[in-house]
């Protein structure tokens, strides 16, 4: 059970209940600070005072002045006009952690609304229905209007949802479990839409798979040092302290760690190694220092309140806590960084393939080069993955279009963002792919066991889910096999291979 209290969320407790089914609860503390904030707004309400989206429109229409019997209906109606999503539903590990973080953040008490809102959160994962929430339609400002809109659709018993796997009706949904459908109040309909929560969402459940694909990374760079008979040499601790960049001390003691007590010997025909061999650390290190800013940014946003208006003390303060500037920055930098990883990835496939550069293998490591083909196709595929993941890596935070009548004349483009992060972690998984199984045959083929023990640990775990094979074959369904087994290893225990540090 994680238990929320505005105050101390935390990425694994995100992908806990995103994607082990775990259940959530609000805290006692944090129901009674919500109490005493909703009593506030009722309080306002009494009164003659304009607060933002309580008792005026929104927007552009936040000069309007609402009557008092329109005040319920205007929250209801805000829901319903800010459901303009379109496209796939978000995968459902998405949604969940969506509506974990968006409780989380309700139940810091500072958004006026009932507790039982921020409980039927809860509810609906602790039950197993997600709202189906359609992938495009956020600007990033105010927040997640559109995804957020189509979450809290589902709570008054509209929409579409998910149930057991089932696609079906929220009201029918909600009567199989045993809830009752939420008749919004004043405040909470502007109070479940303001927010980054869909952007987060992706982004801390990405970073999750990041942190796991760095690691294969490095693997798959100490298997390929080691079938191109490269040197460690390059990797030496003292080269890394006169240039300490934390990242890069890392990926170096990482890659030591991965070739300690390997027999293997570097060839005598190079000085020193081509780039894509000699500088893993300098490369795969900017990239761990990436995700390790991104996981700063995403622990702050995870326990900071982003709707609008605050209930600040005793006084409502409007401002733009929604805006998703800082998460666009970080996740467009994210997508930056996977180019990186693969595009160093891709180069290392190639040169186990390239006759003259691979020491000796035979040609694209066909056992019959001319008669077979070999790997030759798999790193066109690497290859045109690296493309597409160039294009992707385009950043949406400087695109910004103003919207709502240029009310919001400048947002921040995040989702878009988000949503071409989780493309560019699949591309990148399925390149790392590509270079093991380039890897691990180029070490079959060489047909020694004289590899680090890490290292061979590693590629015997890799051999149950893609055994060797002879001649050519069809490439789709190994590479599928190995992209697989890379998004279900948990490197650190299932191999005892150095794990990823965290700030």
């Amino acid at each position: 059970m994680v238990e929320l209290n505005g105050r101390s969320l935390t990425i694994d407790e995100v992908v806990r209940v995103a994607r082990g089914g775990e259940s959530a609860s609000i805290a006692g503390s944090a129901l009674g600070r919500m109490k005493i904030s909703r009593g506030k707004v009722e309080e306002a309400l009494r009164g003659e005072t304009a607060v933002y989206a309580l008792n005026t429109g929104v927007g552009l229409l936040a000069n309007v002045r609402l009557e008092a019997d329109g005040i319920e209906q205007m929250q209801l109606n805000l829901v319903r006009s800010h459901c303009c999503g379109v496209g796939e539903p978000l995968p459902a590990d998405v949604v969940r952690a969506m509506m974990l973080i968006r409780a989380n953040i309700l139940a810091m008490g500072l958004s006026g609304i009932r507790p039982v809102v921020a409980e039927r959160l809860c509810d609906l994962l602790n039950s197993g229905i997600t709202p189906v929430v359609p992938m495009r339609g956020s600007v990033g400002a105010s927040g997640d209007l559109a995804p957020l809109a189509h979450m809290a659709l589902v709570l008054i018993g509209e929409g579409e949802a998910f149930l057991s796997g089932e696609r079906g009706a929220a009201a029918e949904c909600l009567q199989r479990v045993g809830l009752e459908p939420l008749k919004l109040q004043a405040k909470e309909g502007i109070s479940l839409l303001n927010g980054t929560q869909a952007m987060l969402a992706i982004g801390c459940l990405q970073l999750h798979d990041l942190n796991e694909l760095f690691q294969s990374a490095q693997i798959a760079a100490a298997l390929t040092l080691q079938a191109l008979r490269g040197t460690s040499a390059a990797y030496d601790e003292r080269l890394h302290a006169a240039r300490p960049h934390p990242g890069q001390v890392h990926s170096a003691a990482s890659l030591r760690e991965l070739l300690a007590g390997s027999t293997r010997h570097r060839s005598s025909t190079s000085v020193q190694d081509a780039y894509c061999l000699r500088c893993v650390p300098q490369v795969h290190g900017a990239v761990w220092d990436s995700l390790r800013q991104a996981e700063r940014v995403f622990a702050i946003e995870l326990n900071s309140a982003t709707d609008n208006p605050l209930l600040l003390e005793d006084d409502f303060v409007s401002g733009g806590n929604f805006h998703g500037a800082p998460l666009a920055l970080v996740l467009d930098q994210l997508a930056i960084a996977m180019c990186q990883l693969a595009g160093i990835s891709e180069r290392r496939t190639e040169r186990l393939m390239n006759p003259s550069l691979n020491e000796g293998l035979p040609a694209f490591l066909a056992t019959k080069p001319g008669v077979e083909s070999g790997l030759m196709m798999a790193q066109v595929t690497s290859a045109a993955l690296v493309a597409e993941m160039r294009v992707l890596a385009t950043p949406a935070s400087a695109c910004s279009i103003p919207t709502s009548g240029n009310q919001e004349d400048f947002v921040s483009m995040g989702m878009t963002a988000a949503l071409k992060l989780m493309q560019s972690v699949t591309h990148c998984r399925m390149v790392l792919a590509i270079e093991w199984l380039t890897a691990t045959r180029a070490l079959d083929l060489r047909g020694d066991r004289s590899v680090s023990p890490m290292l061979d640990a590693a590629r015997s775990a890799f051999r149950v889910a893609c055994p060797e094979w002879e001649g050519d074959c069809v490439l789709s369904g190994v590479m599928a096999d190995a992209d697989e087994f890379l998004a279900k290893i948990e490197w650190a225990s299932a191999l005892n291979v150095p794990e990823v540090a965290h700030a």
